[in-house]
C-alpha cells in the first residue's frame, strides 16, 4: 500500500495588531508630553584650537589664571605655580566672596581677559565645582537700583590640579 502525502494549502495566519497599535496611541503622546519636563543645562566649555603650524609659537597671554580646588583650601594663581592667595575652607564650604574679590581686582588690571583654568583634585565634590564655577564666571552687582549680573572670567578650562609637593 502506498501513502500518499497531501500538502495542505493552509494560508499563514494573520497577525492581529490591533492590541500593540492601541498602546502606540496611548504610549506616543505620553512620551512627546514628558518629554517637555526635562530639561538639561549646558555650560559651554571652549577648549583651545589645535594647530597644526608649529613655525610660530602664539605668544602667551600676559595673565594665565588658574583657580585650583583643593580638598582643603582654593588656590588662586597667575602663572603655572606661582600663587596670588590661598584660602582655606572652612566647615563645608570655601570662601567664594573672598575669592571673587581677588577675581574682580584681576579683572580690573586686566579687563579684557576672559578665559581661566580650574583644576581640581579628584576627590572634589561636584557641587563645590559648580559653587567655582558660578564665583568664577560672574557676580552681581548694583546698578541704578537693579541687581545685574557682571562677567569675570566666563571662558572655562578644566584640568587636574598639580601635586602639593611638585610645585
Amino acid at each position: 500500500m502506498k501513502k500518499r502525502f497531501r500538502r495542505s494549502h493552509r494560508q499563514p495566519p494573520e497577525l492581529d495588531i490591533t492590541a500593540f497599535l492601541n498602546l502606540m496611541v496611548i504610549l506616543i503622546p505620553f512620551l512627546l508630553i514628558t518629554a517637555v519636563f526635562s530639561q538639561t543645562n549646558i555650560l559651554e566649555m571652549n577648549l583651545p584650537a589645535q594647530t597644526d603650524d608649529q613655525a610660530t609659537p602664539p605668544e602667551p597671554p600676559p595673565l594665565q589664571l588658574e583657580i585650583i580646588i583643593r580638598a582643603d583650601q582654593l588656590q588662586v594663581a597667575d602663572k603655572p605655580g606661582r600663587i596670588l592667595q590661598s584660602f582655606p575652607r572652612v566647615g563645608d564650604s570655601y570662601d567664594y566672596t573672598g575669592v571673587q574679590s581677588l577675581l574682580k581686582q584681576i579683572k580690573g588690571r586686566f579687563p579684557d581677559e576672559t578665559t581661566a583654568t580650574l583644576l581640581l583634585e579628584p576627590e572634589v565634590r561636584y557641587n563645590d565645582l559648580i559653587e567655582v564655577m558660578d564665583a568664577v564666571r560672574l557676580y552681581e552687582q548694583e546698578r541704578d537700583g537693579k541687581t545685574v549680573q557682571v562677567e569675570l572670567f566666563p571662558d572655562l578650562a578644566m584640568g587636574d590640579a598639580p601635586e602639593l609637593g611638585g610645585k
